[in-house]
């Protein structure tokens, strides 16, 4: 990942955009219109300016042709190789213009109206809000047994090993502010599956102010995680996290 290119656009003037949307997405084709469709609806009715970003990490269902022909005006369509959900995720937020940005999956598990109350907490102070399923007040629907066991000791572990002290690391539904974006994403080395944890440990690191939102969350059908694989990914990737740190690549200076 290229930090000129970062500081190219964090240097670009911002076009009175108050909230960018970045969904990634990978072979999304089914089931992306409806999300969409939900963004829209809800967060125009926010009354603030407002874009969206759908990064596309390599689709070959046709997803991201099928995005570029709704023809809103506040849409952008950004087509890359596949790099992982990670690197799709950097490269929406580093072309957002917005002063805040979210961060969403692209099949709504967290429905796009919890949004409200994670920008009250940036409102508060906080620069980097986490969508929570396992704060308190957190509901989960449809989530099979073995995905909540995998998640629970997963949450445990990245606790341990990370010393992060967020209990969700992994949902995809979190909010940054100007700052978090410029100094967590100008650090950033994870494409994959782990690049929440390692946002999530940069923030602790730098003393950036963290808050964990309770969400409804829904396990909608047709996930590409795959519990067993991305679970021993995702320990591999936290001892990744630390020797990185050790070796001081994340000391530059955003």
């Amino acid at each position: 990942m290229s930090y000129s290119e970062f500081q190219i656009w964090r240097d670009a003037p911002v076009k009175d955009i108050a909230l960018s949307v970045v969904i990634p997405t990978y072979n999304e084709a089914e089931r992306i219109l409806p999300t969409l469709a939900a963004i829209a609806v809800s967060v125009s009715g926010l009354g603030i300016p407002w874009e969206l970003i759908v990064s596309d990490d390599g689709s070959r269902d046709g997803t991201a042709d099928l995005i570029g022909a709704l023809g809103w005006n506040n849409l952008r369509v950004l087509q890359h190789a596949n790099t992982g959900k990670g690197g799709a995720v950097w490269r929406g937020v580093t072309a957002a213009r917005g002063a805040r940005v979210l961060f969403a999956d692209a099949d709504n598990s967290t429905p796009i109206e919890e949004l409200p109350r994670l920008l009250a907490q940036l409102d508060r102070g906080y620069e980097v809000v986490v969508g929570s399923r396992a704060a308190s007040g957190a509901t989960e629907t449809n989530k099979s047994a073995l995905r909540r066991l995998l998640s629970g000791g997963l949450r445990l572990t990245a606790r341990t090993l990370s010393g992060v002290t967020v209990q969700d690391t992994q949902c995809g539904f979190k909010l940054f502010g100007p700052q978090a974006v410029r100094e967590l994403f100008s650090r950033q080395q994870m494409q994959g599956f782990s690049f929440d944890l390692e946002l999530l440990y940069l923030a602790h690191k730098l003393g950036l102010r963290v808050a964990e939102v309770p969400v409804h969350w829904f396990d909608a059908p047709g996930s590409k995680v795959s519990s067993v694989r991305d679970s021993l990914l995702f320990v591999r990737d936290i001892v990744a996290v630390r020797r990185l740190d050790q070796r001081g690549v994340y000391n530059r200076s955003a």
